[in-house]
Parts: C-alpha cells; sequence; structure tokens
C-alpha cells in the first residue's frame, strides 16, 4: 500500500461497523453482518469491496506469535548512521523476527518491533542480524512487560 498517498477515504458508521465485525472474524457471512446491521446482503458486499479496492482495508490470516512459539516481543529504537535509512530499512524489514518497522523522529531513526521464542532467540538476533546490518550505528531494546491497550483497528 501507497504510505504517501494523500487521497483520503472517509468511512462512515456502517462502514466501520462492517470493519469491526470482520476485525472479530474475517469469515463471518455477509448475511450475518447484514442481518446485525439491519442493510442488506448486497450492501454489506459493495462496501467491503468498495471498501478493499480503495485500499481502506484488507482481509487476511493473522497468526498468534505466542501460539506460535514467539512468546518475547521487544521494541527496539535504532540510529543508523550516514544516508543508508533506506537500505537499512528494507534490509531489517526482511528479518522473520521484525513485525513492524517504522521510520520516526526523535531520539531513534526507526523502531522495529520483534518477536522471539525466548532471550537466546533475542540475543541472535540482536548480534547475528541487527548489530551485523552495514549502517546501524545504535540500537536499544525494550521488552514488553505486558501490553495494557492494543488497537485491533491499525
Amino acid at each position: 500500500m501507497d504510505q504517501h498517498n494523500n487521497n483520503k477515504n472517509v468511512i462512515d458508521d456502517i462502514d466501520q461497523r462492517i470493519i469491526e465485525a470482520l476485525q472479530q472474524d474475517g469469515r463471518r457471512p455477509f448475511t450475518k453482518i447484514a442481518a446485525d446491521l439491519g442493510i442488506s446482503e448486497a450492501s454489506v458486499r459493495q462496501r467491503v469491496s468498495n471498501l478493499i479496492n480503495n485500499q481502506v482495508m484488507q482481509i487476511v490470516a493473522v497468526t498468534n506469535p505466542i501460539k506460535l512459539g514467539f512468546s518475547l516481543a521487544s521494541m527496539i529504537g535504532i540510529r543508523v548512521s550516514g544516508d543508508r535509512l533506506m537500505e537499512v530499512a528494507q534490509e531489517i524489514s526482511a528479518f522473520d523476527e521484525v513485525i513492524y518497522l517504522i521510520l520516526c523522529t526523535g531520539s531513534f531513526d526507526m523502531l522495529a518491533e520483534v518477536v522471539c521464542r525466548d532471550n537466546d532467540h533475542l540475543l541472535n538476533f540482536l548480534t547475528e542480524k541487527l548489530y551485523k546490518v552495514q549502517g546501524v550505528q545504535q540500537a536499544e531494546t525494550y521488552m514488553y512487560l505486558r501490553v495494557c491497550k492494543q488497537n485491533d483497528w491499525a
């Protein structure tokens, strides 16, 4: 999806409620969503199609990292030296452990959310992957103790 697209899509309350229903169960039949919202199945189908075509949402399978053995989550603040920001971001994005990567302002140039099986896996990720990326100047790791809020809208 093009992150630089300034074309803003406005959704209404019905679209929002359809999205919320599909976030709970991406396979929920349109007939059930329609009945819950008091609209026709055709309307739900058309709205979902529009939301997908306009890249407002997508329907994908989401795995649970904990069930897959990745119970250790961390956020890593990364400083990059020189003018290699985009190259470093591309290389770090390719690592399996990285589930989220953003470029940012502030003390770090980017933030990476990573999931690992355990402390040894995290240590291996840091020393054998992250620190070997040319241009990574500094990394500071923040291990998650408890997730207090998670927004499923993103």
